[in-house]
């Protein structure tokens, strides 16, 4: 095995460790990882980084539903429209999407750097999200209220972009249920896991359909991740979470300029 492998396989541990610190943003690294670090071209990187997501995600929600912090309710209404919506992305549009899309000054954008470039576009909003505080944290506990129409409409959005880039969209989700439904921040994120995890598991069931996977090598790099989830969640006893995350929040976006210079260079 070769180091850029090793690198690889600790890329997936470093996702998990990530989830279990900040309970979110791991994911947006999935892709980078499967695709610079170990050689899978973008489309199967995303169809792969569905199922990490969708398994890591899983593994909290089941956590958080013995704590009793998951709001069904606001998670089916969220789900529905967001699994439909990544499914349908994942087993037509993405398939649909030209290997070659246009030549511009010479330079021919192919469906494989469309993907990378309009992900690394998602992991700058998803990072200066993470730098900035968008005051979702500070709100106070209110009575919970369900504004369906938005709810549904977040979520096909939201599905849409998962289907796409292979992230799980917590940083979208996350801000939605609170604002939209008035969740506290602890039920906010934990019902995101849940919606995330079903989701992006269900969206990966329209790429079994399409691709060939590497069942093996899936399991290896996903069950590196839930280890790494479990180690994150003991180093978060002694780490400051929220500069935590505002660090990883530049990395991502350092990470996001670097792929855009990768790509076009």
């Amino acid at each position: 095995m070769e180091i850029i492998d090793l690198l690889g396989y600790f890329g997936a541990l470093l996702i998990g460790v990530v989830l279990g610190l900040i309970g979110g943003g791991g994911s947006i690294l999935t892709v980078p990882v499967l695709v610079y670090l170990l050689s899978i071209n973008p489309v199967t990187a995303t169809a792969y980084s569905l199922f990490v997501v969708g398994a890591s995600s899983l593994v909290g929600a089941l956590n958080n539903m013995k704590k009793k912090l998951v709001d069904f309710r606001t998670a089916t209404v969220f789900a529905i429209p967001a699994f439909i919506a990544v499914y349908g992305t994942r087993k037509y549009l993405v398939p649909a999407i030209p290997e070659h899309i246009f030549t511009l000054w010479g330079f021919e954008v192919t469906k494989d750097i469309a993907i990378m470039l309009f992900f690394a576009v998602i992991m700058i909003v998803a990072s200066i999200s993470m730098i900035k505080n968008n005051g979702t944290e500070e709100l106070k506990e209110t009575k919970v209220k369900y504004n369906y129409p938005l709810i549904i409409i977040e979520g096909l959005v939201v599905g849409v972009l998962t289907g796409i880039v292979g992230a799980g969209g917590g940083f979208l989700i996350i801000p939605a249920l609170v604002l939209l439904t008035k969740l506290p921040m602890k039920k906010a994120v934990a019902t995101s896991l849940l919606i995330i995890a079903v989701k992006s598991l269900i969206g990966f069931i329209g790429d079994v359909e399409n691709l060939e996977i590497d069942w093996i090598f899936l399991m290896i790099f996903t069950g590196l991740s839930i280890i790494g989830i479990f180690l994150g969640g003991y180093l978060n006893k002694f780490i400051d979470g929220k500069k935590l995350k505002k660090g990883f929040g530049w990395f991502v976006l350092v990470m996001g300029v670097y792929i855009i210079g990768k790509e076009l260079l």
